[in-house]
């Protein structure tokens, strides 16, 4: 039991977050070259419309050359016009705000010849994260995607038996008085109950901390539907694939909680109780439990045979006691 609490529908500012657009005529057949997830069936969203999670908005990362993580993020599309009257698709790319630079650089320099524009859209576009319990908000996001902001669905997090159903707002600096209505007035309290779901969410979002630290599977994204093995090459998608085909993946995401009177920072090590000397781990999001005071629920990639036996800690073998729980989806084995 994680002993949550009953979670109001809220909309608030994420600054964690920042949006990547990624247009031209090539747009398309560039990314699917580039990400572990194929973006050829991803159907465009239209004013009005929510993208579905998976299907319209889709889970992806980018790898090394070594199939290394350099990031992860949401993607969806929306098509305008050209002045001959064609579709030319718009891709937004949602990722940690700190590595939005990063990946933008990285995406432009292999472009090449091909008819795409890669932009970093920190400073132009906002990110908001709405929370909705029972669909109570459904007419009003669709009412805001109408008026341009762009509505992407995330998988409905269970906590409890309580269904809650989370969307990425995003929106130009001049959209945001269309939020006005619905954000929240404890900002700080819906901030904190947001990042608290995404760790119980399961699904991982590489920062600047987590860098390169794992393939893909490490962090259970072909569970999440994050990988298509199927789409053709990628940078590192021979080490993605020999990995899950030969059955070498020894560590993965686990959601656990612990007590602390301080944060937990992202890329913290973790050891096992019989292994003093090498971290088994690292934390890769965490935040503190909206109504259990001292509490911190983490997400952490760990090595399997750490949780057989023995014990979890953060820091050091001395430090706090990591608490695991189940995940919320099976894990795909090969």
């Amino acid at each position: 039991m994680t002993m949550s609490p009953t979670l109001a529908p809220s909309t608030t500012e994420l600054n964690n977050w920042s949006i990547i657009t990624v247009t031209g005529p090539d747009a398309t057949d560039f990314l699917q070259n580039q990400l572990t997830n194929s973006v050829k069936s991803i159907k465009p969203i239209d004013l009005g419309e929510l993208a579905l999670a998976h299907t319209q908005n889709r889970f992806a990362g980018y790898c090394s050359a070594k199939g290394r993580l350099m990031s992860s993020f949401w993607i969806t599309r929306r098509n305008t016009k050209n002045e001959a009257g064609e579709d030319i698709p718009e891709y937004q790319l949602l990722i940690s705000s700190d590595l939005a630079q990063t990946l933008s650089k990285r995406l432009s320099m292999f472009v090449l010849r091909s008819k795409v524009k890669v932009i970093d859209q920190s400073n132009h576009y906002k990110v908001y994260g709405s929370l909705d319990v029972d669909s109570s908000n459904t007419a009003q996001l669709q009412k805001i995607s109408a008026a341009g902001v762009r509505v992407s669905e995330l998988p409905t997090v269970q906590v409890d038996g309580i269904n809650y159903q989370r969307y990425l707002l995003t929106c130009t600096v001049e959209q945001e008085t269309l939020l006005k209505e619905i954000q929240s007035n404890n900002v700080s309290a819906a901030i904190n109950t947001w990042n608290w779901l995404e760790v119980q969410s399961g699904i991982p979002r590489i920062t600047q901390s987590t860098y390169e630290q794992f393939v893909p599977q490490m962090i259970n994204m072909e569970s999440l539907k994050g990988i298509d093995f199927q789409k053709g090459c990628y940078p590192g998608q021979e080490v993605v694939a020999r990995s899950q085909y030969r059955g070498t993946i020894k560590r993965r995401l686990q959601i656990g909680h612990l007590n602390a009177n301080h944060e937990v920072a992202i890329g913290a090590e973790i050891f096992h109780s019989e292994d003093p000397q090498q971290p088994c781990g690292m934390v890769v999001l965490s935040a503190h439990h909206p109504s259990i005071e001292q509490r911190i629920d983490i997400q952490a990639e760990c090595k399997l045979e750490a949780l057989e036996t023995g014990s979890v800690h953060l820091g050091s073998v001395n430090g706090p006691t990591i608490q695991f729980a189940s995940l919320p989806y099976p894990l795909i084995e090969i």
